[in-house]
């Protein structure tokens, strides 16, 4: 049987890197971004830029890797399903971290329309993805995902099937909320270290192998020391993915006294003008902010 080219809508930072690990594998990928430059950067790693129109017709499965919850409801139902009309069976993979609510509701608006909808947002910075290292969370069903092996083995092989439509959203949304909170006592630590007068490249040696030893030490500890904040993982997008945390809490009555910190210090970036560089930035902020006298 011929194989149907991958489609990818976005193609940032995540969206580049999953069309290149797929072209990479011998997949013919078909790309859309809005962006004119980045659909001829597609081109020159062997990839064809196209309409969205075009690309819901040549491809099966379709990847979306774009920013937001709204640009996914866009997407798919502004723009795939009139493509493809009734019943045309495709499957769309939501790589993007969303509101798992809406994007739950969404999988059963489009059902009956033929649209196959499976969340496949990935644990993990945009270099890991490149090397394999990224986490696959799986939300959907299980067959529609067994479906698409191949294409999930190329991109995630290492990976689990959440549950439903919206699951994998909110096991993303709980792993983030742990990860930026080691980003920041990280960025806190580190800080705190060179201020006592300790070499923080020495420093983060020894906490990398001492009890506080995280992976987020491996993928920011240099990047904060040395102030490479070219983005792996925009200080923005994780506010946006914050914000959501927010508002899942709130449905179910928690509060979350850790994450109003990270978020206060991820706002003071943005104001900063810090929002596109990598989310390693906060320790900017923490550097910017002394004792009170």
């Amino acid at each position: 049987m011929v194989r149907q080219p991958v489609g990818v809508v976005g193609l940032g930072l995540m969206g580049e890197v999953l069309a290149r690990r797929l072209l990479d594998a011998g997949f013919e990928v078909v790309g859309f971004d809005i962006e004119p430059a980045k659909n001829a950067r597609l081109g020159t790693l062997g990839g064809r830029a196209a309409s969205i129109a075009e690309l819901a017709r040549a491809c099966n499965p379709i990847m979306l890797a774009v920013f937001n919850t709204d640009q996914v409801e866009e997407v798919v139902e502004r723009e795939l399903l009139p493509a493809l009309g009734t019943g045309s069976g495709r499957i769309v993979m939501c790589t993007s971290t969303c509101d798992p609510d809406r994007i739950a509701a969404l999988a059963e608006r489009v059902a009956p329309k033929g649209i196959r909808f499976l969340e496949t947002p990935v644990s993990g910075t945009s270099e890991q993805v490149r090397r394999g290292e990224g986490v696959g969370l799986i939300g959907g069903d299980l067959q529609t995902a067994m479906e698409v092996a191949s294409v999930l083995d190329t991109l995630f092989p290492t990976r689990f099937h959440i549950g439903k439509a919206g699951d994998g959203g909110r096991a993303k949304l709980a792993v983030n909320l742990i990860l930026g909170l080691n980003r920041l006592a990280l960025a806190e630590g580190l800080v705190f270290a060179t201020r006592l007068g300790l070499d923080p490249e020495a420093f983060l040696k020894v906490a990398r192998v001492s009890a506080a030893g995280s992976q987020v030490m491996d993928t920011k500890g240099l990047k904060m020391i040395r102030r490479d904040f070219a983005a792996e993982g925009r200080a923005r997008q994780h506010l946006k993915d914050v914000q959501l945390m927010f508002e899942q809490a709130r449905k179910v009555g928690q509060r979350l006294p850790a994450l109003e910190v990270h978020a206060d210090v991820l706002e003071a970036c943005v104001r900063q003008g810090e929002g596109d560089s990598d989310n390693s930035v906060i320790v900017e902020e923490i550097r910017r902010r002394k004792a009170a006298t």
